[in-house]
């Protein structure tokens, strides 16, 4: 059985990463074939945000300490955390889809060799609206993500694909569905 492929979605904060990851999760939920990871998370949950699992700082610590995490990494104060979940869906041949970092990629890259980057990308203009409406940044913060955003050349080496989400959301997530439809595994044996 051929291993599945991990799918890591990236852009700037705003970019529309958690409204195309749902949109894609509702088209292709009965799918066996892709799997949707949760993110570990040490902020709350928010009614609109990312459907995340929260943790506490130490709750985060101990299944650090554990080595249940995948992944991990820090951004914006915050520590994020993939459970180890995703190697035996990936074992079983299922193609696994999660939201990642940026800064995070050339160590997932080499953690994960079949690797397919999927970068969300958003003009300027949209994504200070975006971020504004969302009522979480300071102007300081949002003139801060948008120059992170200019700045961020992603690596060279490994596959990527690039989504614009200036549009309408249909118009990317249907996008982000072919993508993910075309690669997914037409008969994963689950064991």
């Amino acid at each position: 059985m051929a291993e599945g492929k991990l799918f890591y979605v990236v852009g700037p904060s705003g970019s529309g990463k958690d409204s195309l990851i749902r949109y894609a999760r509702r088209r292709l939920g009965s799918d066996p074939g892709v799997v949707f990871a949760h993110r570990y998370i040490t902020r709350p949950v928010e009614l609109n945000g990312e459907n995340h699992i929260a943790l506490t700082e130490a709750e985060f610590d101990a299944r650090l300490a554990a080595g249940l995490f995948a992944m991990h990494w820090a951004s914006h104060g915050w520590r994020y955390g993939i459970g180890l979940e995703i190697n035996l869906w990936l074992a079983k041949g299922c193609n696994v889809v999660m939201n990642g970092s940026r800064e995070y990629l050339p160590e997932a890259r080499r953690l994960y060799a079949t690797l397919k980057a999927i970068l969300i990308t958003v003009s300027p203009e949209i994504l200070a609206e975006r971020l504004r409406a969302r009522g979480r940044e300071t102007e300081d913060q949002i003139a801060e993500r948008i120059a992170r955003a200019r700045a961020f050349m992603p690596p060279e080496e490994g596959d990527l694909e690039i989504i614009q989400n200036d549009s309408e959301l249909e118009i990317a997530g249907e996008r982000l569905v072919q993508l993910l439809a075309v690669a997914a595994p037409s008969s994963p044996a689950f064991a």
